[in-house]
């Protein structure tokens, strides 16, 4: 469960200024909105199996935009909420590698988001099971990368900054999401591959995985936007 999202032990002094908090707000907005997206996509796709399926594939089809619109959003989303992150840190002495990562992690949504898939697990209806590479579908999969990978260890690094802080559960929490992420998203990428035992159910490790790492974004965001203070003219010098 994730931690509750209490009041700094010392009371901010001053509020970050309204241009950080609408870059911290894209964070909190940005969870949400992509997995209703994918919700509604897959629920009215005629074929899709969430339990087996990857969400990219919603890309595919006729309605494909719409999933296709849906990681070029939320990856600028992401990329605002990573500079609030930088701005609401720097002057307590956050670590930059962390908005770095949730960086790298937007630009994985955003270029996911141009290039499509290939076909996987025989959806669209009619497809065959395993992957067959295209030049767009290879593309779209190095930019997977940064979004599997800079996530957990971005969860890693805040994390870490959390303990130094003395907020040990928000670093048990954030250690806690990177294992369960990394973890679902192994698993995924197996089921995917057409594993005996985790074909069936590639889909829905991927949303343990997407649903952990968006619970924890989201997280972060609203505890930054509540308890971060930050200083009058640091924020302006970001």
């Amino acid at each position: 469960m994730p931690p509750s999202l209490p009041p700094s032990p010392d009371p901010p002094t001053c509020r970050a200024s309204p241009l950080t908090r609408a870059l911290l707000a894209c964070g909190a907005a940005g969870g949400p909105l992509f997995i209703v997206v994918f919700l509604i996509a897959g629920a009215t796709r005629p074929g899709y199996d969430p339990i087996r399926h990857p969400v990219s594939s919603l890309a595919l089809g006729g309605l494909g935009w719409v999933q296709s619109a849906n990681f070029l959003i939320t990856g600028l989303l992401m990329l605002a909420f990573a500079v609030g992150v930088r701005r609401a840190l720097r002057p307590l002495g956050g670590s930059l590698w962390g908005p770095l990562l949730i960086g790298a992690y937007a630009v994985g949504l955003f270029g996911a988001g141009v290039f499509t898939g290939d076909p996987v697990s025989g959806y669209p209806p009619g497809t065959p099971d395993a992957i067959h590479y295209t030049v767009p579908g290879a593309v779209h999969d190095v930019f997977s990368i940064p979004v599997f990978i800079a996530l957990p260890i971005a969860c890693a690094v805040v994390g870490r900054w959390f303990a130094r802080q003395g907020r040990r559960g928000w670093a048990a929490y954030s250690g806690a999401t990177a294992v369960v992420f990394v973890a679902a998203f192994v698993l995924a990428s197996l089921g995917f591959g057409q594993a005996e035992g985790l074909v069936e159910y590639g889909g829905l490790l991927q949303r343990v995985a997407i649903v952990a790492g968006w619970g924890w974004l989201v997280l972060l965001a609203v505890d930054l936007l509540r308890t971060r203070p930050t200083a009058p003219d640091a924020d302006d010098r970001a």
